[in-house]
């Protein structure tokens, strides 16, 4: 049996070209189509609506990246992203109130997306293995319900269609996906879909952060509290790599947005506590406001369908999109590209290995999933269309032990380090009811509460605030 030579994603962000650099370790050639023309710099484009918000890099994804890029993190940090270490570089004002700095256990990579896209773009692309087809829209699948042997795509600017064919086919076209579609025309039962909607809205605005804050001032996030039983509000303030500071306020259903300039801070000060308020009272605004209203938790069940057609692959948002407000998404993605390796280094992609490789990378984002899914439905206004018992049943009791994790992580060091490794998807959430966590939980020391922000002085006037309290700026 001849080995297969030609792989094509569909889709050429961040999901995509992970999984075009993993193909081209395996197959001779590889192609990306994309819709949109991919910019040869850190600039937005059409295709990722979603790129003006905040986004962080949590260091489980920021690993594999590495993996599949040697020195990517380093080439990054260099180029001015910023390395968060959780929680000693982020002052967060958690549900449960606020979080002691603690050394860090994990980290997060901090930048702008179009900045992370550009240069993960640059470094995949180089390798001169992977052609990209841009300017492309993908009309359907091509094969049926046994095998999917390519695409059928139309050229956007002359208007003629053609197929091209593929013995591997990776769909990652993010939220826009059609994947429930091509299947239907390819004679396959209904792809099975949960939905968890908050209402998550976002809006974004980039300030000039003060001389030094960028580098020596700790990223700021401000959370909502779900057991107010009323529509959250949240604010963020991260810095990025040029020196600038990425401010997104976001809320569930029924909380409203500001959706102009002249709004943006005095909805700021509804915020829990206003330091996110302070801040960006005292910067100077660089952007106008930029909205998006795309942030529910959807996820598809190719797994479950009775038969899979060999040859085709989904991941990234296309089969798992989370409320961006974790962070989770990026990760993910990661996650899949290394299931995806490793599936193909074992088994290649005859004899039934595409089904096993999609059912790995299925598995991997579960984690995200429950996590986020579990968090938003807190929220009042939340709407749920979904078959997962771990949504639908015992939901009381599955929040008070949340609630109970909460509270100590935020006092305790060594059950946060925990909890930020399940976070940060480094290690599985099945740790949070471990017996070794659950002693932790009654033995670890637990520090007095903190009534204010946990910031230092030499912090404080690097952004001519105040002092409020120090105390526990330094996780003791």
């Amino acid at each position: 049996m001849t080995e297969p030579k030609h792989g094509i994603v569909l889709g050429g962000g961040w999901a995509g070209m992970l999984a075009a650099h993993v193909l081209a370790r395996h197959l001779e050639r590889v192609t990306v189509v994309e819709r949109d023309v991919l910019p040869d710099g850190p600039r937005h484009r059409k295709g990722s609506p979603q790129g003006r918000h905040v986004h962080v890099l949590w260091s489980s994804g920021a690993r594999i990246m590495d993996t599949l890029l040697p020195g990517m993190i380093d080439q990054l940090l260099d180029a001015g992203a910023r390395r968060i270490g959780f929680h000693q570089d982020l002052v967060t004002l958690t549900s449960h109130g606020w979080q002691h700095r603690f050394p860090p256990r994990q980290f997060a990579l901090m930048c702008t997306r179009p900045f992370l896209d550009w240069k993960v773009r640059e470094r995949v692309l180089a390798t001169g293995r992977i052609a990209v087809r841009q300017r492309a829209e993908i009309l359907d699948l091509v094969g049926d319900t046994e095998r999917v042997t390519g695409v059928r795509v139309r050229d956007m600017d002359s208007g003629v269609s053609e197929t091209l064919e593929a013995d591997v086919v990776i769909d990652a076209c993010g939220r826009g996906s059609r994947l429930r579609h091509w299947l239907t025309a390819l004679g396959l039962p209904p792809l099975e879909e949960d939905v968890v909607d908050a209402g998550i809205a976002y809006a974004t605005r980039v300030y000039q952060a003060p001389p030094g804050a960028a580098a020596g001032f700790p990223a700021v996030n401000v959370a909502a509290d779900h057991r107010l039983r009323e529509p959250g509000r949240f604010g963020v303030v991260y810095p990025q790599e040029d020196g600038t500071w990425m401010v997104t306020l976001s809320c569930t259903r029924g909380a409203g947005l500001p959706t102009h300039d002249e709004d943006f801070l005095p909805y700021a000060r509804t915020l829990r506590h206003p330091l996110v308020a302070d801040l960006i009272g005292l910067a100077e605004p660089l952007t106008s406001v930029a909205v998006s209203r795309v942030g529910a938790n959807r996820r598809l069940y190719p797994e479950r369908l009775d038969s899979w057609p060999e040859g085709l692959l989904v991941l990234g948002d296309a089969l798992a999109a989370f409320n961006p407000i974790y962070g989770h998404g990026m990760s993910s993605a990661a996650r899949a590209a290394a299931a995806l390796d490793t599936e193909l280094q074992r088994s290649g992609t005859g004899g039934g290995a595409t089904r096993r490789a999609q059912r790995a990378i299925s598995a991997v984002v579960d984690d995200p999933w429950i996590m986020a899914a579990s968090k938003d439905v807190e929220y009042v206004n939340c709407r749920m269309n979904t078959t997962d018992p771990r949504l639908t049943g015992g939901v009381v009791a599955r929040q008070r032990f949340s609630d109970l994790i909460a509270d100590r992580s935020i006092r305790a060091s060594a059950v946060c380090d925990v909890v930020t490794d399940v976070i940060s998807l480094t290690a599985p959430q099945s740790e949070l009811a471990s017996s070794g966590f659950l002693s932790l939980m009654q033995k670890d020391r637990v520090l007095p509460e903190l009534t204010e922000p946990p910031l230092t002085p030499d912090e404080l006037a690097l952004v001519k605030l105040n002092p409020r309290s120090t105390v526990g700026a330094g996780g003791s």
